[in-house]
């Protein structure tokens, strides 16, 4: 054979491994693309992203649950007494130091997500016949978590505060959580 067929013949052999490493790696693509789409969040998910609330129809001292993401979120307008109790308690030997004040937004709006940081249960003392703890928040029966009016855990084996969900407020009486 003579030389000059040589030098052609490399060439178009590595055409042939570079298309064919092409095919490939488009069919790979391809073929995992559903696998690698699954992993984006559902329609319903994403619906729920975020949640308005009209907090014109919420009373001084009224606690409401909403669902956001599956979680429940209480929302708390609180009492003058409330939030003097909160604030009072700033200096008191707390478990997550945190103050009333870096866990709220706009007075006199509490906003937590209702699941106890021990366990994942959730809390009682949303409504008027629970048990509220030593504190007056919430109290978790499974374990004995005592949460204050500022969500903040002061007795029992939670190791944190209640979450705070991401929450902005968009008007005066709506309150965007996510």
């Amino acid at each position: 054979m003579p030389a000059h067929a040589d030098t052609q013949a490399l060439p178009r052999r590595d055409f042939l491994h570079v298309a064919s490493g092409a095919l490939i790696a488009t069919g790979g693509i391809v073929a995992t693309w559903p696998f690698i789409d699954s992993m984006n969040p559902a329609a319903d998910t994403l619906a729920l992203a975020s949640v308005d609330v009209d907090l014109s129809v919420i009373a001084v001292g009224e606690r409401v649950t909403i669902k956001w993401r599956g979680k429940p979120v209480f929302i708390v307008r609180r009492t003058k007494t409330e939030i003097a109790a909160a604030r009072h308690d700033d200096e008191a030997a707390l478990v997550d130091r945190e103050t009333d004040a870096s866990r709220i937004i706009n007075q006199p709006w509490l906003v937590v997500i209702g699941i106890c940081t021990h366990l994942g249960c959730v809390p009682l003392g949303q409504k008027e016949t629970d048990s509220r703890g030593d504190y007056g928040g919430w109290f978790c029966p499974c374990h004995g978590s005592h949460y204050d009016t500022s969500g903040r855990i002061r007795k029992g084996p939670a190791p944190r505060n209640l979450d705070l969900p991401p929450y902005q407020f968009v008007a005066a009486d709506v309150l965007r959580i996510g």
